[in-house]
């Protein structure tokens, strides 16, 4: 990785981070593994060519970005591939000159290194266009891992959930995680719906069916949730 990972990653089935490298067990990490392949499109044209586009009343953000995805994306089966991109796009997005702003006086440098950690590693996961849940892992549930990987009280973990629920984004913030997740292939959906409940979420595909999605979350948070927590007793 571009820069060292958490070490207490490590505590984490699958995960072992030494320094800048970061090795995963697919089998050991994994909840569902169906469908080891991604969507990407390269940072650095996202960066030339989106991160500074305008809307206008005939055309939006999101259909920029579908053409964008269509024209300049690109299959990879290779993850290390999926992590540097995704490290690209969150090192952007939870940048340190956020740290500035008074409306999030309560994001520490600590809050955007957990952000960006489980960012990267929340790529991996993969909905299909249909809904269906191919790939997931204790990123999905990326508060309860935070709890694991960063010794987060229940308290703190419910305000990074909120953070990365909703009080992050406001309408500048919502567009800029939009034009930087076509480096990913989609957009961010959180997998919470009214309210922040820890139950994360997963960049899919545009035109992927939210409700089936939802609807085989909600039956499978419970357990992840569970499994994602596992190593607070090791």
């Amino acid at each position: 990785m571009p820069v060292p990972f958490t070490r207490e990653w490590n505590r984490v089935a699958g995960v072992a981070v030494d320094g800048h490298k970061l090795t995963i067990n697919p089998a050991e990490f994994f909840f569902r593994y169906n469908n080891p392949s991604w969507l990407l499109c390269e940072w650095d044209k996202v960066t030339a060519e989106l991160l500074t586009a305008t809307e206008t009343d005939a055309v939006t953000i999101e259909q920029m970005v579908l053409d964008f995805v269509k024209a300049n994306g690109r299959t990879t089966d290779d993850p290390a591939e999926v992590l540097h991109a995704a490290h690209s796009v969150y090192a952007h997005m939870f940048r340190a000159e956020h740290l500035d702003n008074p409306e999030l006086d309560f994001a520490t440098p600590k809050t955007l290194v957990m952000l960006r950690e489980l960012g990267t590693l929340m790529a991996l996961n993969r909905v299909e266009l249909d809904g269906t849940i191919s790939n997931a892992s204790p990123a999905w549930m990326l508060c309860a891992t935070a709890r694991v990987v960063y010794d987060l009280d229940e308290h703190e973990a419910h305000v990074l959930d909120e953070l990365y629920h909703g009080t992050w984004f406001n309408e500048s913030r919502r567009r800029e995680s939009i034009l930087a997740h076509a480096a990913l292939g989609g957009r961010l959906v959180h997998g919470c719906q009214g309210a922040p409940n820890m139950s994360g979420g997963c960049v899919v595909p545009f035109g992927t069916d939210i409700d089936r999605f939802r609807k085989e979350l909600s039956q499978m948070r419970g357990p992840w949730i569970e499994r994602s927590l596992a190593g607070l007793d090791n």
